[in-house]
């Protein structure tokens, strides 16, 4: 067992270490003496389905050989994913008072509320002074609430820096951790009627809400103070959805004036049709997620219009999501022109996902004439582009070549497109292909298709020619 430990040296995660599935003996006193020597040097655990690597007959055995000490005495990080619910009880096994990180993804939590709730428990008695707690997802029940609660008031809280656990609080530990004058990261989750205190939160950076109900979530806000936030997030199961980013646009702004937010994400199941111009106060944004679903009928309204707006508004854009995944009942949607002024202002942009009119890729979009009236004060710089996400709209057919070029032209880099099906991977076929007979390629880009080479091309010209 010592040769298998000795991997941890390596900072390898468990799941590679190779163990046997179960012990045919229990370890011998120097076996356990060379596994324990090894288990010293374990400072991090994390990989996704971890626990199950081993059967929980070998986790109840190690639990009984180190029930005087920690399995692992030096462990500073344990993050583990996709953790089953008969795994649950043994979590504990691997923390330590050294343990200060601890990041762990449930699999099916409405399973075990007892053995989740007791785990939990031990985490302030393990771990006298942990400073990132980040629990997913967890079962809405009373007893659940009590245990987080009294975590939170169990633990030092001047270490902590992130909670982000999916969890009601009591009122007390409301007051507790909205209070924390360290505190990075927080996750709110605000149920109907519930008791919120003002955020006082001076060092707050990264801020979550998950709500269900109606507009409660503006209570956070009222009197807050968030000098620092710069990633705001929102899960929401509200029916009341509309207005949501008018009343955002307000309560946001006066709780932090300085108007430094990068990241937006809001998360819904419901069908909506947003104002997208409330979000053009937002010029430092990196990342805007709003994901809603079409439902029965497209209720995607991002047009050329809305995509100019906010590239002229939004120059830093890296991230782009605006609906949800895209569908094939579509009402409307962004052009070739449109992807153009974004390419145009949005340089550093990398992922893109709105719903697109695929027809109009058919045709080479004009470049220099759309970019002249884009009122940019820079040149055109080639989109760093690289992943453009197309759901379940149907690429175009018999056209897959005309719609590469056109691809390859506004966003050079592009490297992936992800569709339901893979009805695009033709497509993405043509411009590797369109990228091998186009032999223009510069010194600086030596994957990408200059505009120079395609500027007056026409869409499958370039396929005739070099044929």
């Amino acid at each position: 067992m010592h040769r298998e430990c000795a991997n941890y040296n390596r900072s390898l995660p468990l799941s590679t270490v190779r163990f046997s599935k179960s012990f045919k003996r229990s370890p011998t006193a120097l076996e356990w003496a060379r596994f324990r020597k090894n288990a010293r040097r374990m400072r991090k655990l994390g990989e996704y389905g971890t626990l199950s690597v081993l059967s929980s007959e070998v986790y109840s055995i190690l639990q009984l050989c180190a029930i005087n000490e920690p399995l692992f005495p030096n462990m500073k990080s344990l993050q583990l994913w996709h953790v089953a619910w008969k795994f649950i009880p043994f979590i504990p096994l691997f923390l330590s008072p050294k343990t200060a990180v601890i990041d762990i993804r449930f699999s099916d939590s409405h399973l075990a509320k007892a053995a989740i709730a007791s785990t939990i428990a031990t985490f302030p008695i393990m771990c006298p002074n942990l400073q990132n707690i980040s629990l997913h997802p967890l079962p809405r029940d009373p007893a659940i609430t009590v245990v987080v609660s009294g975590m939170v008031l169990a633990s030092n809280r001047n270490a902590l820096r992130c909670f982000r656990v999916d969890s009601l609080l009591t009122k007390k530990a409301r007051e507790a951790i909205y209070r924390l004058p360290d505190l990075r990261e927080l996750l709110v989750v605000i149920e109907r009627n519930t008791s919120l205190p003002s955020l006082v939160l001076p060092s707050l950076t990264d801020l979550t809400i998950t709500y269900d109900y109606g507009s409660d979530w503006l209570r956070v806000f009222t009197g807050a103070a968030l000098e620092k936030v710069v990633a705001l997030t929102f899960y929401s199961g509200s029916e009341q959805i509309d207005g949501f980013l008018e009343e955002f646009e307000t309560v946001a702004l006066a709780a932090s004036p300085q108007n430094e937010l990068s990241r937006f994400r809001l998360h819904t199941s419901r069908s909506w049709k947003p104002n997208y111009s409330s979000l053009l106060q937002f010029t430092q944004l990196t990342d805007l997620l709003v994901e809603f679903s079409c439902g029965d009928v497209c209720s995607s309204t991002v047009d050329d219009g809305v995509i100019t707006n906010l590239a002229r508004t939004m120059p830093r854009l890296e991230t782009l999501r605006l609906g949800g995944a895209p569908c094939c009942k579509i009402r409307t949607g962004v052009t070739a022109k449109g992807l153009v002024v974004l390419a145009c202002h949005c340089s550093d942009l990398s992922t893109l996902c709105i719903h697109l009119q695929v027809a109009s890729l058919s045709a080479s979009p004009e470049i220099d004439g759309a970019t002249s009236n884009a009122e940019s004060t820079t040149p055109w710089k080639d989109c760093g582009l690289t992943k453009l996400e197309v759901g379940k709209i149907p690429a175009p057919e018999g056209l897959g070549l005309a719609a590469a070029l056109t691809l390859v032209r506004i966003f050079p880099y592009i490297e992936h497109i992800s569709s339901v099906g893979g009805s695009w991977e033709g497509v993405m076929d043509a411009i590797r292909l369109s990228r091998n007979i186009v032999d223009c390629s510069s010194k600086e880009h030596p994957f990408s298709t200059p505009r120079s080479c395609l500027a007056d091309t026409p869409p499958g010209a370039a396929l005739e020619n070099g044929s």
